[in-house]
């Protein structure tokens, strides 16, 4: 039995029969911890809601922009300062909260609350914050829809500053020797992550967040188990409670028995002598045990995250998302900027290549701070329509792209593509950011390939002409399946209808990787589907050769990789969906 059997039997064992309390959220750092709860505060839960006099606005004002000079200048003094054992992720979401706390979105808008209607400045910058995150939360592009969390940081950084409070967290309860600290919290901020440094913590659980909160970010970076959208669990939950962080399963167990603990602690251990084994598969080969070698490249946001996904032995970036890049801020970033971005990846990688998808961003939220409101944001102007609406801030991104071409391998990847007079202008648009190059006389790599995401229906539909155009496909599984399905991801009520495994789903992917193959054009996975180990044989059988994925999932795909047999799932799967019958991922294995 493979110590992943052991654990989901020992998991299921534990779950039946302990009366203990059992919370369920979304696990996004695999792995098992347990110690004593430490409650961290969520000061924007608890401020004050009142109305100033007119003789006191001004005064109100100034105590308002102090906070937020003064938080700011805390902010940058953390980053000056980070220990040089801090996951390198800090320094980057550190940067995007002192970004935040200068735009006029935040700042200037609370301020005029305060003058408008009188508020008191702890009630106008909740109340401003408030109207950002619901921004947010209305982007259909899961990591942009995180970064309300950074509004909901940046605004508990600057409450605290406000009530006089230095102390983010109180460590109230004294852990023995043998004990570790676990950090429950409405939602975890960089900074947290900071003051944590010095706690023996060894996993996170918190009522919000997502698998690209921040959170999860740094868990992952860490290596420390984290459980994420558990709803209530701070006020469920008491300082130096005995609690199970189960990140495999993304539940949370309150005062387990002792019998459970046991159970727990040999699940730990397995886990551990599991990713033991797994780190010697860092330098091996991707190849089925029929000879199919196998490419796995990582999805970063962040620069930094580039030597995670080396030290996780990832042949490229198969998914570098620039977004990063534009938010939280009142101004566009500059071509020397991004260039410097992307060559920071690009010499990270060493010449494995890299591919950076042109900036995707909706209809729901302009660039320039002007917010509007889109019937459906998720068929609006967003992605590759946004940039060809907008030529320059795209033919800025494209020149910084090429420029960052010539000090490696860079290849260009086109968001939520449906026209080929898509492609075509993409193609004019970057002829044309060479001319400028060409005047200046910046290098720049004359055959960078450029490909397009495979994430509308009809594309996956009507492929061929697509792939004769472009020079890769790179399916991107969350937003195929939902646009199929007709399922909102993220809205709860129907989530549970969002299903990988229809038919439907599948046969548009078969199709994809079908004509790749016919046109000898590479096509890969970078949506959530490549990193789920349970579906690699699934995607190998549909023909897959190329997955991209967090670079935590690597060698757990992987694995799976080097036990399968890729002409006999083949087979296998063609016949399923000939049927046009269900797949069970688990029939794959017999």
């Amino acid at each position: 039995m493979t110590n992943s059997a052991k654990a989901n039997k020992l998991t299921q064992s534990a779950k039946a029969g302990n009366p203990m309390m059992c919370l369920y959220g979304q696990g996004v750092a695999r792995g098992y911890a347990i110690g004593r709860v430490v409650v961290l505060g969520a000061t924007a839960l608890e401020v004050s809601h009142y109305r100033i006099a007119e003789d006191q606005i001004q005064a109100e004002k100034s105590r308002l922009t102090n906070a937020l000079a003064t938080t700011q200048r805390e902010m940058h003094e953390m980053a000056a300062n980070l220990p040089a054992d801090a996951p390198r992720e800090l320094a980057a979401l550190l940067s995007v909260h002192g970004m935040l706390l200068s735009d006029p979105l935040l700042a200037d808008q609370a301020v005029a609350l305060i003058d408008e209607k009188h508020y008191n400045a702890e009630w106008a910058l909740t109340a401003q914050g408030q109207i950002l995150a619901e921004q947010f939360a209305a982007i259909e592009d899961e990591y942009l829809r995180e970064r309300g969390s950074d509004v909901r940081q940046v605004i508990e950084r600057v409450l605290q500053v406000l009530s006089g409070s230095k102390q983010v967290l109180a460590l109230n309860h004294e852990a023995d020797a043998d004990e570790h600290l676990i950090v429950v919290a409405h939602d975890i901020s960089p900074a947290d992550m900071i003051r944590l440094r010095g706690a023996r913590f060894a996993g996170f659980a918190t009522d919000l967040g997502g698998a690209t909160s921040h959170t999860a970010i740094v868990a992952r970076s860490l290596g420390v188990p984290a459980v994420v959208a558990l709803g209530h669990v701070r006020r469920l939950v008491r300082d130096g409670d005995m609690v199970v962080v189960d990140g495999a399963h993304g539940t949370i167990l309150v005062n387990p028995s002792r019998e459970a603990l046991e159970q727990y602690r040999r699940l730990q251990q397995l886990y551990l002598d599991e990713r033991a084994e797994l780190s010697l598969l860092k330098d091996v080969p991707a190849e089925t045990l029929d000879g199919i070698l196998i490419e796995l490249e990582a999805n970063i946001e962040l620069p930094d995250e580039a030597a995670l996904a080396v030290a996780n032995g990832a042949t490229g970036i198969g998914l570098f998302r620039s977004e990063f890049l534009f938010l939280g801020r009142g101004d566009l970033p500059t071509e020397q900027e991004q260039f410097e971005a992307y060559l920071s990846v690009v010499t990270t990688m060493q010449h494995r290549p890299v591919t950076i998808r042109t900036l995707d961003l909706g209809a729901d939220k302009t660039l320039d701070g002007e917010a509007t409101v889109a019937t459906n944001p998720a068929l609006g102007l967003r992605a590759i329509r946004y940039c060809l609406a907008h030529p320059e801030l795209f033919a800025t991104q494209l020149r910084a792209i090429l420029r960052a071409s010539a000090h490696g391998t860079v290849r260009i990847l086109i968001p939520m593509v449906a026209h080929m007079h898509e492609v075509h202008a993409t193609r004019a648009a970057i002829a044309s950011a060479k001319r400028e190059l060409d005047e200046r006389g910046q290098a720049y790599d004359d055959h960078l390939l450029v490909g397009a995401m495979v994430e509308v229906p009809a594309t996956a539909i009507a492929i061929e002409p697509f792939a004769e155009a472009l020079d890769f496909l790179s399916i991107g599984t969350n937003d195929l399946i939902q646009y199929t399905l007709a399922i909102d991801r993220a809205d709860n009520e129907v989530a549970a209808l969002y299903d990988p495994l229809h038919p439907a789903v599948l046969r548009l992917i078969a199709n994809t990787i079908n004509a790749g193959e016919r046109l000898g054009k590479p096509v890969a996975v970078c949506g959530e589907m490549a990193g789920d180990s349970q579906l690699t044989r699934l995607l190998l059988g549909l023909g897959l050769k190329n997955f991209s994925m967090q670079a935590q999932q690597l060698l757990d795909v992987k694995r799976e990789i080097r036990g399968a047999h890729s002409n006999a799932l083949r087979l296998k799967v063609a016949n399923a969906l000939n049927r046009a019958s269900e797949i069970d991922p688990a029939t794959l294995y017999h």
